[in-house]
């Protein structure tokens, strides 16, 4: 009984903070936009916006590892497996500056989606070639302007914490930017909150693990096939699993959602 009070408790406390953080946001854009191209500021207060939930929930442990590995003033096509819905949070915890590729959907939500709007996070409409072209071209001016891109090649949630299949998007954008890979490393969120429902699984400690990128040369030496399913392949070695799914995921979606 009482996982569900706390879990009651902490999703009014995102409802309630994000009614008084949005006002807030909206002031640092409307200060800092002019002066600020790709609004580093505006992402980094929103990092610690998102990161407050990780913080003050006594439940979570979150260690993060490894940012020596994002070198300053280098852009790339950032890359993480998706356990659960807790990982956009959490990944905020790196306090790097990068653009999310989100479902259309989540921009509609009150305060959260307005803000990722003034962030000028990558909107996708899914089944929708236009919206996938425009997404596409959208992540293509951001890398061109210095801004890194972060994407979740596999696509959804996994049911079970296993690795699913990688769908080929992140791989050819970071092919045709001609920039390098970041793999990014999520563990122990699949069981905190489970994909369905919204009650907490009680105490966990969580990881993002930063690994060293995967060189432009290398990027640009391989076919996509072939990354995705390098890429994948360290990420099952990463997680101490074994790849009993198909490299490439099918389907004509070429980039991923949040969520």
């Amino acid at each position: 009984m009482l996982l569900p009070v706390f879990s009651l408790l902490f999703w009014a406390f995102i409802v309630v903070s994000s009614a008084l953080l949005f006002p807030v946001a909206l002031l640092v854009w409307a200060v800092t936009a002019p002066f600020d191209r790709r609004l580093r500021v505006q992402h980094l207060f929103t990092c610690f916006w998102a990161s407050l939930y990780s913080w003050f929930n006594p439940l979570w442990r979150v260690k993060v590892e490894g940012r020596e590995h994002v070198v300053p003033g280098r852009t790339y096509v950032m890359v993480a497996n998706h356990q659960s819905f807790l990982d956009i949070l959490i990944l905020f915890r790196l306090f790097r500056h990068f653009k999310w590729v989100s479902k259309a959907e989540m921009f509609r939500i009150p305060a959260i989606g307005w803000n990722m709007a003034l962030n000028r996070y990558v909107k996708l409409r899914r089944g929708s070639p236009e919206s996938i072209a425009r997404m596409m071209s959208a992540c293509e001016q951001h890398l061109a302007e210095g801004s890194s891109i972060m994407i979740f090649p596999e696509g959804t949630r996994s049911e079970d914490g296993r690795l699913r299949s990688f769908k080929h998007g992140a791989f050819t954008l970071a092919r045709s930017a001609k920039v390098p890979l970041l793999p990014i490393v999520v563990e122990g969120t699949a069981h905190a909150l489970p994909k369905h429902g919204f009650v907490l699984g009680g105490r966990h400690a969580m990881r993002i693990r930063v690994l060293p990128e995967i060189p432009v040369e290398q990027v640009l030496g391989s076919t996509t096939e072939e990354l995705t399913a390098s890429t994948r392949a360290l990420f099952a070695r990463e997680l101490g699993q074994t790849l009993e799914e198909a490299p490439l995921a099918p389907g004509p979606t070429p980039l991923n959602r949040t969520g």
